[in-house]
């Protein structure tokens, strides 16, 4: 698919891990780090907030990714903590000469704690080859919110993909049995199929919220798509087309959209039906 001008050990490519570990107590409403290391160009820190939980920002100093490049974030939470964690910015997915850029994302949530995995948008440019592998582990009575957003490109830059590669798997597992698996992958081929794909949007996103009786915000995420005229989970948020469903102990919103800009309106009003409290200060909408 992709040509590969130069051997790739001949071109500098970015590595980076970065680990945060938060449990209770401590001082102020911030708990107790546990764990924090990074290296490379993946970033963590805890900026100040009034927010009631708080918020670990990852960020990746390499500003983006293109093929060859290997990040990792991980946040671990011990029994009854709760945290938000973020990226400072969204995350770009350059052209490819050769080879897949990774990203692996892993989330360890203890027994009566709650985690927000909150990271803004990933936009993939034209002839990008990504690879995005988010494990997801929950003790029993424990509560997680993911969200994932994925844009094709800058609209504002006139920019129109016709090839890329993403391979995409999320798997949320409690007590070590998987409760959730989304494998996606996008290709050239995705980009020009009919309503069953993407349909032509630019931009595309997951919510979920899996946690005991996540089911009972079916209804106020229902209401939150249905704000701007939808019926049925079907919204029309400026736009925005969006559908909504509660089963077994999760509540998970699909949305897209024809830009960027109203799909992180729409998510972050079926983030704020979920959650009860503020975005991350970071996000900028």
């Amino acid at each position: 698919m992709f040509d590969a001008p130069h051997p790739l050990s001949a071109l500098q490519r970015t590595r980076g891990r970065a680990r945060i570990g938060l449990a209770t107590g401590g001082r102020a409403l911030a708990g107790r780090i546990t764990e924090l290391s990074q290296e490379g160009a993946a970033k963590v820190f805890l900026p100040r907030s009034h927010a009631p939980w708080p918020e670990a920002v990852f960020l990746n100093t390499a500003g983006g990714l293109t093929g060859g490049d290997r990040l990792s974030y991980h946040v671990t939470l011990g029994p009854g903590a709760r945290a938000v964690a973020t990226t400072q910015t969204a995350e770009r997915a350059y052209a490819s000469a050769g080879g897949w850029a990774e990203l692996e994302v892993g989330l360890h949530v203890g027994a009566g704690a709650a985690l927000d995995w909150l990271p803004q948008e990933t936009i993939l440019f034209d002839r990008s080859a990504l690879r995005r592998r988010t494990m997801a582990d929950l003790a029993g009575d424990a509560r997680l919110v993911i969200c994932e957003m994925v844009v094709l490109g800058r609209a504002a830059m006139g920019e129109v993909l016709a090839d890329l590669e993403l391979h995409d798997w999320r798997e949320v597992r409690r007590d070590g049995a998987p409760v959730l698996v989304e494998p996606l992958r996008l290709a050239a081929g995705t980009l020009a199929g009919g309503p069953a794909l993407i349909g032509g949007a630019r931009a595309f996103a997951t919510v979920a919220l899996i946690a005991p009786g996540a089911e009972d915000a079916l209804g106020p995420v229902r209401a939150a798509l249905d704000a701007g005229g939808g019926r049925g989970g079907l919204g029309a948020i400026d736009g925005v087309e969006a559908a909504a469903s509660g089963w077994d102990g999760k509540c998970v919103a699909r949305l897209r959209a024809g830009d960027a800009l109203p799909l992180k309106r729409a998510v972050a009003a079926v983030l704020e039906a979920m959650r009860g409290r503020a975005l991350p200060r970071v996000w900028q909408i």
